[in-house]
């Protein structure tokens, strides 16, 4: 089944039981700007802003702009590989010390 971009952002932020306002602060927007954009579909967010939006949420751009994707394995693993290369080295080098931890050295 196809979404709007509307659509999937409340479907994701119910599902991580977020409420309007914790994403809105998440995203540097209001309450009522996100309202909007799943509600009323009148609101199309700038790039900037939906970048902010798809990271709170934890999936990509190219997911929330695709009508017909679904969040699948790959769309959650851009998310998280764009997550870590974002963090300070330091925080990476803890990361990859627990996953060596977890499934062993190779």
């Amino acid at each position: 089944m196809s979404m709007n971009l509307g659509e999937k952002i409340k479907a994701l932020r119910t599902a991580k039981k977020l409420t309007l306002e914790q994403l809105a602060k998440k995203c540097e927007s209001s309450k009522g700007y996100i309202w909007e954009i799943e509600n009323r579909g009148t609101r199309k967010p700038s790039g900037e802003k939906l970048t902010l939006i798809a990271q709170a949420l934890s999936v990509t751009t190219d997911y929330l702009l695709d009508e017909s994707a679904s969040p699948d394995e790959k769309v959650l693993q851009e998310a998280f590989f764009r997550k870590f290369s974002k963090l300070e080295d330091e925080d990476k080098k803890k990361i990859e010390q627990m996953v060596d931890m977890w499934g062993g050295e190779e």
